[in-house]
């Protein structure tokens, strides 16, 4: 008996000393719900406090965005939203999706990704680039794999062809690479699905779970960059972690896309979509019948 005090004594003080570390803004639009429950992930490029976007400039942006819905019937789906999209921002017109972030923060772009996809966020999650550093460093690693050999200066991603064992660091540049692949944002978001699925089976390894000292280290490095809508404290922030992982474990699902290099008057070139075909993804994600291509085994 006294043990499982212990336990849950523990358990409830990392839980609420993690809480407190956590920043919160207003960031949901106050739409009408839709059915189930869905997450905003955002990848920020704020660094330390600082926006710094990938060229070193000035300027917040989201590197990486990401979809997660759970369905009324339990079907779960993660979905990768290329940066480049072209959407209409409201209030702005047409430009890629990462500038809503970077006119409007967390609240500008989930009223951006809400009108894109038809789909009522209910909790948005932001993650510092920093952030996915320490949380890979705190759980030791992640298995990532890549289907040819990469020296990127530009992110700073070095590996051989196959899977390994990263640390912090590469893990990092392996989210945030493109300039080294043709398919550009194409590749970085089956990438960036590869690292979510990644982290989620180590995080729940017996190796992570029965290891205070992983705990701590965990709860410190994901609190300590996390920056949440209201009420999404660190207990929806493990709900929305199991979620992601049994998603990933149904298979993934890739946005349908007309051209990947469309060119624009304002914004270079950006990923054109088609609206009848957006809608109907989108509408089959809502209602839980939406069929994800077979799980990754690499």
């Amino acid at each position: 008996m006294l043990v499982l005090v212990v336990v849950v004594g523990w358990g409830a003080g990392l839980v609420l000393w993690a809480d407190s570390r956590i920043e919160h803004v207003d960031a949901l639009s106050g739409a009408e719900d839709t059915p189930g429950t869905t997450y905003l992930i955002a990848g920020s490029d704020r660094r330390g406090g600082e926006a710094v976007n990938e060229d070193g400039t000035e300027g917040a942006r989201t590197d990486t965005i990401m979809l997660l819905h759970k369905a009324p019937g339990g079907n779960s789906y993660l979905v990768s939203l290329p940066r480049d999209t072209l959407v209409d921002i409201p209030g702005h017109g047409g430009y890629k999706l990462n500038a809503a972030y970077s006119f409007g923060g967390a609240p500008l772009l989930v009223e951006t990704v809400e009108e894109f996809t038809g789909l009522t966020i209910d909790h948005y999650v932001e993650i510092g680039f920093d952030g996915v550093s320490g949380m890979v460093d705190a759980v030791d690693h992640v298995n990532l794999c890549i289907d040819q050999d990469v020296d990127d200066e530009k992110s700073g991603l070095k590996m051989d062809e196959g899977c390994h064992d990263v640390g912090g660091e590469q893990a990092l540049a392996f989210v945030r690479a493109r300039y080294f692949d043709p398919t550009a944002d194409i590749g970085r978001q089956q990438r960036q699905q590869q690292f979510v699925s990644s982290l989620m089976n180590r995080v729940s390894s017996p190796g992570v779970l029965l290891n205070p000292i992983s705990q701590v280290k965990l709860a410190g490095a994901g609190s300590d960059s996390l920056v949440t809508s209201e009420g999404t404290g660190i207990f929806r922030v493990g709900r929305m972690a199991l979620t992601a992982r049994s998603a990933m474990g149904s298979g993934t699902m890739v946005m349908p896309i007309e051209d990947p290099s469309y060119q624009t008057q304002n914004s270079g070139v950006a990923v054109l979509t088609d609206d009848a075909d957006i809608a109907q993804f989108f509408g089959s994600i809502a209602d839980g019948s939406a069929e994800p291509s077979a799980p990754d085994e690499g």
